[in-house]
């Protein structure tokens, strides 16, 4: 079972839509007791990074979310915004972070672009793996996903990134550390590429 956390992001319905199609078994949490018996979690995100950690906080989810992830080593999935709010903080907005992944999400600096890129970065793009990460098959030859994002995570910690992507520079599009997963992109929107990266999500055990 993947609870889903449903703190007013907007893409839950999409989210819980493919998890039915793949026959994953989902429930979406509106109260914080049902993150007490989570086997798996995805935190979904879209919006501002202040009004995400402002509705956990004042929704209580953020308690229960330290004690499932960082206690029970319950695998936790990250998605756009929601791999954000994994980090320390943001420079969208002044409230700290989860604090799971040491980072910080900056937004695009593309001024001196010569291709002219524009921000949000929106559209399919290959991500291109750094490194072994347990969500991926890193034997494929492509693995394309839909990005919607203006703000990126720049880790601390080089050995927590586990796939880039290209807008102007490599960025982080996917982190791992232990059973803490973030996506940048939307895998609910990347048909193919993302419905594998559910499913390898949820066959993933805690501890």
């Amino acid at each position: 079972m993947i609870t889903v956390v449903n703190w007013g992001a907007g893409n839950i319905g999409s989210i819980t839509n493919m998890l039915n199609y793949l026959g994953i078994k989902a429930e979406i949490a509106t109260d914080w007791k049902q993150i007490k018996t989570a086997e798996k979690i995805i935190l979904p995100g879209v919006g501002a990074f202040d009004h995400g950690m402002r509705s956990l906080n004042e929704l209580c989810f953020t308690e229960a979310l330290n004690e499932a992830v960082l206690d029970r080593k319950v695998p936790v999935l990250g998605i756009c915004l929601g791999m954000q709010l994994l980090c320390d903080g943001s420079d969208e907005g002044d409230l700290a972070g989860l604090g799971w992944i040491h980072g910080r999400a900056k937004r695009f600096d593309l001024q001196d672009n010569a291709q002219k890129l524009r921000v949000p970065h929106m559209g399919w793009s290959e991500l291109k793996l750094v490194r072994g990460g347990r969500l991926f098959d890193d034997t494929a030859d492509q693995n394309r996903f839909y990005f919607v994002h203006s703000y990126h995570v720049v880790c601390h910690k080089a050995e927590d990134v586990i796939g880039t992507v290209w807008h102007g520079s490599d960025i982080t599009a996917v982190v791992e550390r232990g059973n803490i997963f973030g996506a940048q992109f939307h895998p609910e929107k990347s048909h193919r590429f993302g419905m594998k990266l559910f499913e390898r999500f949820s066959g993933l055990e805690a501890g």
